[in-house]
């Protein structure tokens, strides 16, 4: 039989979005020795089906009141954007951002007007009103009515944003199904995770899950009851068009969500795609696929008139958005890390809110002076990076 190797390190990190990315390349710059699993692909999961804004927190408080989810994440997108220029906690300098800024547009009534009123108030410094010269195309037709606001928010490229992450490294990241391996225990804590057929052994301080909603799968292996997790599903739609105009911005109606939230991303073929989210997707998940398309055709003939979708493609998909249980399926209002044993089941519930994430796990975490041969996981293979829908769902 080949010799069994052990890996003594620090943390097991298991889930390759960008949470979990986000979290190795931080651990590592801290002197952890830290390894990345990843069943598949590298954000295949919620990441690769992220619109790719980095939120401030302005659609959570179109109701004028500074919320915890408002307050936690409004200092997320200068992070980012620090990161982004080369002198922040990581470096992104190659990550592609597609708008320096998201939009909120208000459709002229005097509700949704007032909404948006009440959003500037409450994010006074981070909101500011644009003239007709300084709108985004898409918003320069004379048919626009509305009030445009130009939001502190960026909006990036995600699978640029993975490779950027996997970058720095790549020696510590592979493709392996935890759910596979033979799990031991001392008392509550995990002792070793072994992969048989690739003659490793994994002895890890923390085992860290970022995982998404593949947690269900992967706790059903572990001797954990707690956290449980929610799903909150989603049915986006795309539409692949002709038109060059690019188009990031959240539409303001009366209540305390977007009527929708588009952005807009390029295909391989060069024809762009608008991404649709907001209470499009929220309400759509009561619809199939035909009818959702319907809608969405509807709501944004009445949202951008002047805008020729005649011969545009449209699709759509679902998506669960997997975050710890909360009554009602509420959204979380923050990233989640809890301890169980040497287990810390994490999720960022936000893209925008990773470096929150990693601020969270990294002081549960403790530091060795081991130096472990990485050589032999060469015997795993490298996960890719995954594509985004919209260069499948039109084939």
């Amino acid at each position: 039989m080949p010799t069994m190797n052990i890996l003594k390190i620090d943390l097991l990190i298991v889930g390759g979005g960008v949470a979990g990315l986000w979290l190795l390349n931080r651990a590592v710059q801290d002197g952890y020795n830290a390894i990345l699993l990843e069943k598949t692909t590298l954000g295949g999961g919620q990441t690769v089906r992220a619109q790719g804004i980095i939120h401030g927190g302005t659609k959570y408080a179109l109701n004028g009141v500074l919320t915890q989810a408002s307050n936690t994440i409004k200092e997320m997108p200068q992070r980012w954007k620090d990161c982004l220029q080369g002198n922040g906690e990581l470096d992104l300098r190659e990550v592609e951002q597609l708008s320096d800024a998201h939009y909120m547009w208000s459709k002229g009534s005097l509700g949704a007007k007032m909404t948006t009123f009440f959003a500037r108030k409450a994010f006074r410094g981070r909101v500011e009103e644009l003239t007709k010269e300084e709108r985004p195309s898409v918003f320069q037709n004379q048919a626009f009515k509305g009030s445009l606001y130009r939001l502190n928010e960026i909006v990036l490229n995600v699978p640029s944003l993975i490779d950027a992450l996997r970058k720095p490294v790549e020696d510590r990241i592979w493709q392996a199904d935890i759910t596979q391996a033979d799990i031991e225990y001392e008392g509550s804590d995990i002792s070793s995770i072994t992969f048989a057929e690739q003659s490793i052994c994994f002895e890890p301080k923390k085992l860290v899950l970022t995982s998404g909603e593949g947690y269900e799968q992967i706790v059903s292996q572990l001797q954990i009851d707690l956290p449980e997790m929610q799903r909150r599903p989603l049915h986006m739609v795309m539409v692949k068009h002709d038109h060059d105009l690019p188009t990031f911005a959240h539409c303001i109606g009366t209540s305390s969500k977007p009527v929708a939230t588009i952005t807009t991303h390029p295909c391989k073929d060069g024809k762009q795609v608008w991404y649709l989210g907001g209470d499009i997707a929220e309400t759509g998940v009561e619809r199939d696929e035909n009818n959702q398309i319907i809608f969405a055709k509807k709501a944004i003939n009445e949202l951008l008139p002047w805008v020729d979708l005649s011969n545009a493609q449209w699709s759509s998909f679902r998506v669960d958005r997997a975050e710890p249980k909360q009554s009602s399926l509420v959204r979380p209002d923050s990233a989640y890390a809890q301890q169980t044993g040497n287990c810390i089941v994490a999720w960022p519930t936000k893209l925008a809110l990773s470096p929150d994430l990693a601020d969270q796990v990294l002081p549960l975490c403790e530091k060795s002076d081991a130096s472990p041969d990485l050589s032999p996981l060469k015997a795993f293979a490298k996960p890719a990076t995954a594509s985004p829908l919209w260069e499948t769902h039109f084939d």
